[in-house]
């Protein structure tokens, strides 16, 4: 995925929302190169256009939430991370609600939307941010690095005092592939005493054994159990890749996570931005270029042409 993209064709996303549990309709559409993920966000007469970059993060302490103006969207990670996935750059979406619909707690309906409709190549090249020295935030218990690598890869450690999830690590080098069969399947999860809590707040209010996994004292409430095994750790992955993908580039390099979330996420990507020493652009060669846009379906070699930003 060397070329910019976007989807082939329009489509519609419309689900519950996990907080309202109001019905929430997405409207995507394609968008020229340099666009980047615009959320057009409706709310009565007015709407609001929210760019999906790190300057506009207003919130992380549930979900990686949007804002701009005062004017917010929420729960976007698991949106973003199945746009990333697919190397979709740029994108118009109309939302007519506060948040991303919930769906099954997972990305893998989106995945499946995006199959469906295509993507397409646009006539520009993607910059990547390639990793050169180490980054690392360490708070308390919780830590995040990113080190060097040639390709896109996530460790994660997670620990918990549960015996339904206990001590759970999981690493992936990134591929469409990879993601679509490891990773967005993975469905978000809380604990029963959690959900009564945010409930008892007016939030969750559309929360439910139909988009997450929930845990009482007893073990995984849901009937039909676990997608995976490690189901705990591989959406803590998931997260990751959707809070990553605010940097607008695609990454070249190795994050390791440890009991880290949103808002890890969101200072290490605000860190990475605030140290340009750290990291360089990458961009593809024009002979690599050339082949690409002969054929965007093709497997072939390529060889980085790296350059300083």
């Amino acid at each position: 995925m060397i070329l910019q993209r976007t989807i082939k064709n329009s489509l519609t996303i419309s689900g519950i929302g996990l907080h309202t549990g109001s019905r929430i309709n997405l409207k995507l559409y394609p968008a020229a190169t340099n666009t980047g993920i615009i959320f057009h966000r409706t709310d009565g007469e007015q709407t609001v256009d929210i760019k999906a970059c790190p300057e506009n993060v207003v919130d992380t302490r549930m979900a990686t939430v949007l804002g701009c103006h005062g004017t917010t969207v929420s729960t976007v990670e698991h949106f973003m991370a199945a746009l990333a996935a697919f190397g979709i750059d740029n994108l118009h979406v109309d939302i007519d609600g506060p948040e991303v619909p919930v769906l099954d707690g997972s990305a893998a309906p989106f995945v499946r939307e995006i199959q469906r409709t295509g993507t397409k190549a646009l006539a520009a090249s993607r910059k990547f941010i390639a990793i050169r020295k180490p980054l690392e935030i360490i708070e308390g218990e919780k830590r995040i690095s990113i080190i060097p690598s040639r390709f896109f890869r996530i460790t994660f450690d997670i620990a918990f005092e549960h015996p339904a999830i206990s001590v759970q690590q999981y690493s992936m080098k990134f591929t469409t592939e990879n993601f679509c069969k490891e990773i967005a399947p993975a469905r978000t999860f809380g604990f029963l005493h959690e959900v009564e809590y945010l409930k008892a707040n007016g939030l969750a209010r559309g929360g439910s054994l139909e988009n997450a996994v929930v845990i009482d004292n007893k073990g995984v409430m849901n009937p039909e159990g676990l997608r995976y095994p490690d189901e705990f750790v591989r959406h803590k992955i998931l997260d990751a890749f959707g809070d990553f993908s605010m940097l607008g580039c695609p990454l070249l390099g190795h994050i390791r996570a440890f009991k880290a979330g949103h808002e890890l996420n969101a200072k290490m990507v605000q860190t990475i931005l605030d140290n340009p020493s750290h990291w360089s652009y990458a961009e593809f060669s024009e002979q690599a270029l050339r082949e690409a846009r002969r054929s965007s379906t093709r497997t072939f070699a390529i060889d980085l042409a790296w350059n300083k930003a």
